[in-house]
Formats: structure tokens, sequence, C-alpha cells
């Protein structure tokens, strides 16, 4: 006889996601039981379009009371518990499951993050209906199964349930942070055990004081060392010293970790991101790779952690290393097995255009990779090329006769050259704060006084600002030395930035004389947005005058390093790299070293600075191998 299944929810306020959780159950559980603990929009109406059973209920900050309080209107044989931000997928059948008749089933819950990440973890949601079955704990409530007085039988399930409250849209609109710390405080202060301080480090986790949530981590964790939470734990003890730019103690947590839970890829996941972070780059390449072979394995899991994200960072890592054919091969990788994925999409476009790959090869791979005719896939694939200002949106805009905001078509048209219908475009909308740089670019190019005035009061300068700034970008004839602040700085960089995209190089020519006349500090700036698009000569030219004035800046001494070596200039990285050692002994000077006697041939020198970093730095694993 088939087994019955009753659905048993609390609810408050969730009138824009109610529906579809409650919809995508409807013909799979044979009741409906909702306890609302004070809704103020249209959530119980929603509820009783699905059932009569809807409830009432005085909420006291307590969860496990609530929860409790549903399951005791449950008739069926097995209780499926559901958040309104959750759903279940079309084809997951609940009856089959039960089927087996075990005492409770363990989900895999699939977090939906923002920008197209997801973190997956285990829990019980569908249980037998006992009455020794509760729940316990005021917030992040678990079923009882570790009574002594009962043995449960288990499995795991074969579905899945998506949960999309941890998108951040959906936290900043619940503000489910600042309303959760005080219950799980009042929690932990009556029952301090590794699981509840464990949750009150997540608290202040995603609440980013990370000081205060290890200080939770690290109590829990001597009452942790045996529980399935355990990897999680120390992944995010690591991650919050990273975060505390304390790399070397993160590398710590983990060393042990990784051997102890080898099937976690997680745990390699966080270790190859703090080794980025670190500059730890050949280490951080090794364990990615490792995350790679391992895939997605673990009871939480970071999903992609062993493919597109450890692919991800792999690209990331290349770029940062100037290695713009790896990182274009390993971004590749990424958008083909996560097509929807925002920072791989973005990334892959900004390594297309600082790579000078040919629009061509783009489109083909981009048809290759996504389906066009599939509204979500051109969309996802509008909005990078519209954030990331790429050449080929107008021409996507036309091909397939899409329909957008002005604004989206003037930066189109601004970015495929077609400088006066843009002009033309801005002048007939309402520029706002998101499009004033764009319209700044557009003046600067047409040296426009109209469009230069339109946007002044959308850039929050002083009025000495404002005169810094047309001088550099519309006037240029200024024989001073200008006063430049940090903000004009700012904005002049990302004016210059999109120039070079466009090939506007008379123009920039302009600005750059006018760079060339001011501090260090710009000229240095200017040095790297040349060595980030490939002008390399021009790059090492400037920066080398630089060096002139300020010969003990690291900054400086680092980046005429990393030139001279991508050019093939050894002898200079040489003596670059070795006043870098002086001046700043960190383990990522070392590795610079160690690259450059290796492009150089050198046996011995690659050994003497293996040698140094195994002495100094005993987290890196490459010297070993």
């Amino acid at each position: 006889m088939n087994k019955t299944i009753s659905l048993c929810m609390i609810v408050k306020n969730e009138e824009k996601v109610l529906d579809r959780c409650l919809n995508s159950v409807e013909n799979k559980v044979d009741e409906i039981i909702i306890i609302d603990t004070g809704s103020t929009d249209s959530t119980m109406e929603i509820a009783r379009k699905y059932t009569e059973k809807v409830y009432s209920y005085q909420w006291a900050d307590d969860f496990a009371a609530a929860r409790n309080r549903s399951l005791e209107y449950a008739e069926s044989d097995y209780i499926l518990v559901l958040d309104a931000d959750e759903y279940l997928e079309s084809n997951t059948d609940l009856k089959t499951v039960v089927g087996s008749g075990k005492d409770y089933y363990l989900i895999r819950i699939r977090n939906l993050l923002s920008f197209g990440w997801a973190h997956t973890h285990t829990a019980i949601r569908l249980f037998v209906n006992k009455p020794q079955l509760k729940y316990k704990n005021r917030l992040h409530e678990h079923l009882d199964t570790m009574n002594e007085n009962y043995e449960y039988s288990n499995e795991m399930a074969d579905f899945v349930i998506l949960h999309t409250g941890y998108m951040n849209e959906t936290l900043a609109e619940k503000d489910k942070l600042s309303r959760n710390l005080p219950i799980m405080l009042k929690e932990v202060a009556e029952n301090p055990n590794g699981y509840n301080l464990f949750n009150t480090g997540n608290v202040y986790y995603s609440l980013g004081n990370y000081k205060k949530a290890i200080e939770f981590y690290q109590r829990s964790y001597p009452l942790s060392k045996d529980k399935s939470y355990t990897p999680e734990l120390l992944t995010r003890i690591a991650t919050c010293l990273s975060y505390l730019d304390k790399h070397e103690e993160g590398l710590r947590v983990l060393e042990d970790a990784v051997e102890i839970f080898p099937n976690t890829v997680d745990l390699r996941y966080a270790q190859g991101k703090i080794y980025f972070e670190a500059g730890y780059f050949k280490d951080a390449e090794l364990t990615f790779r490792k995350c790679v072979v391992m895939g997605d394995k673990g009871i939480t899991v970071t999903e992609g952690a062993g493919g597109y994200g450890a692919h991800y960072y792999l690209s990331l890592l290349y770029y940062k290393k100037g290695e713009l054919a790896k990182s274009y091969d390993e971004i590749i990788k990424v958008i083909q097995e996560k097509k929807l994925f925002v920072p791989g999409l973005n990334h892959y476009f900004e390594i297309i255009l600082k790579g000078n790959i040919p629009f061509e090869d783009v489109k083909q791979n981009i048809n290759n990779i996504y389906n066009i005719s599939n509204v979500e896939e051109l969309r996802w694939l509008m909005e990078s090329m519209y954030s990331l200002r790429h050449p080929l949106l107008n021409e996507y805009l036309d091909s397939y006769s899409l329909t957008v905001e002005d604004k989206i078509r003037a930066v189109a048209l601004l970015f495929d050259k077609k400088y006066e219908e843009s002009k033309h475009c801005w002048e007939q909308i309402s520029v706002g704060e998101e499009n004033a740089l764009d319209v700044l670019v557009l003046a600067t190019i047409l040296n426009d006084q109209t469009l230069f005035q339109l946007i002044q009061p959308l850039l929050n300068l002083s009025n000495k600002e404002q005169k810094t700034l047309y001088t550099f970008l519309m006037d240029g004839k200024n024989d001073k030395k200008p006063v430049i602040t940090t903000r004009t700085e700012e904005i002049i960089m990302k004016v210059i930035t999109h120039l070079i995209s466009l090939q506007e190089f008379d123009v920039f020519e302009k600005i750059s004389t006018m760079i060339l006349k001011s501090d260090v500090d710009i000229n240095i700036r200017l040095g790297e947005v040349l060595v980030n698009y490939g002008f390399n000569e021009v790059a090492i030219d400037v920066l080398s005058k630089c060096f002139e004035r300020q010969p003990r800046n690291s900054m400086l001494v680092r980046l005429l390093g990393d030139v001279c070596l991508k050019s093939g200039y050894l002898q200079d990285a040489q003596l670059f790299y070795s006043r870098l050692l002086e001046l700043k002994p960190e383990y990522s000077s070392y590795e610079r070293c160690f690259n450059l006697y290796e492009a150089l041939n050198d046996s011995e020198g690659m050994g003497v600075i293996k040698a140094e970093i195994k002495k100094k730095f005993r987290f890196s694993d490459w010297v070993n191998s």
C-alpha cells in the first residue's frame, strides 16, 4: 500500500515565493499544513488556494517550537518539511522514495546563490510520522535522531530540494542575518554545544564579522571533531583567516585537514583560493588541478569546486600572471561546463578584449557553446556584454532584433564606435549615475562640452576636481603640474582603459601626455594599464621614469620585473627582482625569482631559490615535488 505524505511548513510574509513552492508539491503529497507566524502580506491567501489547513501561531523566537507545532497536525505516514523559498523539481517522485520504508531520508539541498554559484548540503527533510521525532534548537533547528532510546533506519534519497533564500537580493529583502543573530546567541548561551557554536559562527561569517566568527568556530572545534560538519567548520576557519589577511594561518588550518578528509573537495578548493590570494601561484595551480581530479565530492559541496569553479580560478591565476592563452583555455572549460555562470562569462569577455582575439572567433565560440534561440541564455550573454561594455553588444542586439532600454542601446552604439548615434541617444534620455562614465568617455572622444557638462552633477566631484578632470580629458593644454585626487585619478584611469578598448589612441596619447606631467602614483597606474593591454615597451618606458623617482617603491619594482620578464629582458628582470627581494622578501617575490631563473635555464639559481622557499615558507608544497 502506498505511504501517505504530509507537507509541514512554517511561513511569514512569503507571498513572492510561496506559490512556486506549493505548486511544486501539489500533486506529490497527500496533505499540506501551513503554520503562519504573523504574515502581513498575502501569504495566507496564497496558502488557502492549496489547503484548508492554515493555522496562525504566536512567534516566540523559536523555530523548533514552530516546526513541532506543524507536525502536530500531520495525519500521514511520512512528513516532508520545506521552507517557502524552496521547491521540488517536476520529476521528483516522493512516493517511490518512501516506499523503501526507512525512518528518515537524507536530502541534498541545492542552495542557488547569486551570479550562478551554488552550494549543496545534506539534511533530513523527509521522515516517518512518529511522536518521538521532534525538532530541537531555536535557530538552525534539526530533527532529533540521536535519542538513545530509539534506533532509526535511514538512506540517501535520490531527489534534490532547490533553495533560493541565500541569493543576495533575497537576503537584503528579508534581512535574515540581523533577524537570526539574537535568536542564535540566546540558543548558544543556553546550550553551547559544537553545533550551536558552529552555526553562531556562520551567522557572524555571513555578516562579514570574521573575527567574531573565528571565536565561535574555535570554540566549536573541540566539540565537533567527529561531526559531519567538521570539514565545513575547518574550511570556514581557514577562509576567515584569509579574509583577515592571515593567509599562512589559514594554510596551517588546512595543512592536515586535506589529508584527514581526502574526499572533501571544498577543503582543497579553500586551500587553492588561499594560495592564490597569498601569491603562492605554483601551489594554487597544483591544488586546483587536484580539485578537478577529485570532482565535486563531500557532504557539503560548493558546486563546481571540483570542476568549473577550479577552472575559473585557474583562469584568474593565469590571467594575473599575464598568460592570456592559458587563461583563455581555462575559461572556455568554465563556460562549456556552466554556461550561465556570471563571473565566468564576464571573465571570458575580459580576456578576449585584452587578448585581441578576433571577433569572428569570439562569435564562433559563443555560437558553439550557447543556444542563442534560448531566451535566458541570450539574456545572460547580453547582460554580460553590457556590464563589460563589449564591442559585440550592438551587433548581437541588431542580429536578433532585440528591444532593450535606451541606455543599453546608447552604450552598445558607443562601444561599436557609432559615436554620433550614441550621442543622439543620450540626448534623448535621462542619464543616471550608472552611465555617467559612458557619457564621459563619449564626451572625451568627441571633445563635446555639452556632454561633459551633462554628467558633471553625477560624478560627485568638487569644483576643483571638475576643473582637473576637464583639463585632462577635454583641454589637455595645462602646462602646470596638475593636482589629482584619488577620485579624479580613478575616473581618468577608467576613461583611458575604455579608450584603449576602443582603439582611440590619439585621444589616449593626449591624456597620457598630461598624466606624464603628474605625480608618480598615477604614472604607475598608467604603466599598469599599458601592461594589462600588452603595450609592454611603452609601459617599460613609463615605469622606468617612475623608478628614477621612487627606486624603493616595491609595487613599482615588481611591475618592472614582471614586464621585463614577459618581454624577454631577462637581465633587467633579474636586477628588479633582486631589488624586490630586498624590499619585500615575501613568498611571491621568491616565486618570481624562480620563474626568472627557469626562463634563464639557470639550474643553480633555481636550486638556491627552492632551498630558500623550503627554509622560509613551510606551506609551499611544490618545492618538495
